[in-house]
């Protein structure tokens, strides 16, 4: 006898859209964009967890609508996310628990690229300012080398064409894939090296350096030369046209970069000359060959320019110009997820070393000292009198910039004395 077999047909369950991963948000008010910021979100079933910064995220997605409570550290409620999901994106509200409602946006951060790769850019347009309105030159991954030129800071290359207006032109800017606010880059240099054999310099001190006597009674020459000739072979830069006392003048040459800086924050643009936080005309010497350059990320892409070359610079670059010529730079960009620092850092073999950046000397000092402190205290975990310590014994200060807008102090500390500490 054949048995009947039942057979019960269920309606099919819908599966739960998976939303795990990064996603790069930012908010819409206005007409104005902001707020920029990574979103980590976590799957499991139709329940969402996540992180916006220090906010926790905590929710359901049903079908294609997502919905989330935020949280503050302490508890509190900041506010509640509803949106729907389309493709890779999310597009809906944000509302806070002040009454505040504005649209908020998201898409899935790019997958990293495994396989770093060697960019060769040769530019063809310049840029007078640090701005992150300016459309990206070139779209690069984290890890991935960027071979390039810079002219000098009145616009000229290294044939001598003039290709830009004066003023720091700028190479760049570069689009790092995946660089959201909160992260850091760091961008390695290899190679800073000259690509002419001629550079132009300022002839006097700016009054702000000196007492203002000293400037007023000085005797300039009008007719005195500051051009340079560069040797590039023996590595010493002498005056094309010396009067007789300075025939036998030579300075050792130690190629720099006067600017490397990033998009400002918010909506801010800057003219090429100022430098800040996020970098800039930061004219430090010790930016050369084998130094990492670290700043913090203030929009998405991050927006890396580099430029302003200089055969040799002193402390301070007192003429107001430096011995000003045309590079070829070789960078290695990655990018430190989810950290920030206070403003730019610096690495080479020997130094750590922290910027700061100010109206005025003592503001500057604090504002370095400072970012080495936290510095210490975050990477090497020293209490507060430890790292104190560290400092009041080892610490060095440079004087990097005195005659631009802002005045620029580099605190730095030695690799040897931290090396017990590690």
């Amino acid at each position: 006898m054949r048995k009947a077999m039942l057979v019960v047909f269920l309606p099919a369950l819908a599966l739960a859209a998976d939303v795990s991963g990064d996603w790069n948000a930012h908010l819409e008010r206005f007409g104005d964009t902001f707020g920029f910021s990574r979103v980590a979100l976590k799957s499991e079933g139709n329940k969402i967890t996540g992180t916006l910064n220090e906010l926790k995220l905590e929710g359901t997605l049903e079908g294609d609508h997502l919905q989330l409570t935020l949280t503050r550290p302490n508890g509190k409620e900041w506010g509640k996310l509803d949106a729907r999901l389309q493709g890779d994106e999310l597009i809906g509200t944000a509302n806070t628990q002040q009454g505040e409602s504005m649209m908020w946006k998201a898409r899935r951060a790019p997958t990293a690229n495994t396989t770093p790769k060697t960019h060769v850019f040769e530019p063809t347009t310049f840029h007078r300012q640090f701005s992150g309105s300016i459309p990206p030159a070139l779209h690069i991954n984290p890890g991935d080398t960027i071979k390039t030129t810079t002219v000098d800071a009145g616009g000229t290359d290294a044939k001598g064409t003039r290709r830009s207006m004066g003023g720091n032109p700028e190479t760049g800017p570069f689009y790092v894939d995946g660089a959201m606010p909160g992260d850091t880059l760091a961008i390695r240099f290899h190679r800073i090296r000259l690509s002419r054999d001629s550079a132009g310099s300022g002839d006097r001190i700016v009054p702000s350096a000196v007492e203002p006597w000293y400037f007023r009674d000085a005797k300039f020459d009008e007719k005195f030369s500051s051009e340079w000739k560069l040797d590039r072979e023996a590595g010493v830069a002498m005056l094309a046209k010396p009067t007789e006392r300075m025939k036998n003048f030579k300075v050792k040459m130690q190629p720099m970069l006067g600017c490397v800086g990033v998009a400002p924050p918010a909506n801010q643009a800057y003219r090429s000359g100022w430098l800040g936080s996020w970098g800039g005309n930061m004219d430090y010497s010790g930016l050369r060959e084998g130094v990492t350059v670290y700043l913090p990320v203030y929009q998405e892409g991050a927006l890396l320019f580099v430029g302003d070359g200089h055969a040799l610079e002193g402390d301070g670059e007192l003429n107001g110009d430096a011995l000003e010529t045309s590079m070829d730079v070789e960078f290695t960009v990655d990018l430190i997820r989810g950290k920030s620092t206070g403003g730019p850092r610096f690495e080479n073999d020997e130094y750590l070393m922290a910027s700061g950046i100010g109206g005025s000397l003592q503001d500057a000092l604090q504002m370095a000292t400072t970012e080495l402190a936290q510095w210490l205290e975050r990477d090497y975990k020293l209490s507060a009198n430890e790292s104190n310590v560290v400092l009041g014994t080892s610490i060095r200060y440079d004087i990097a910039e005195v005659v631009d807008p802002q005045v620029h102090i580099v605190a730095k500390v030695s690799k040897s004395v931290l090396a017990p500490l590690k």
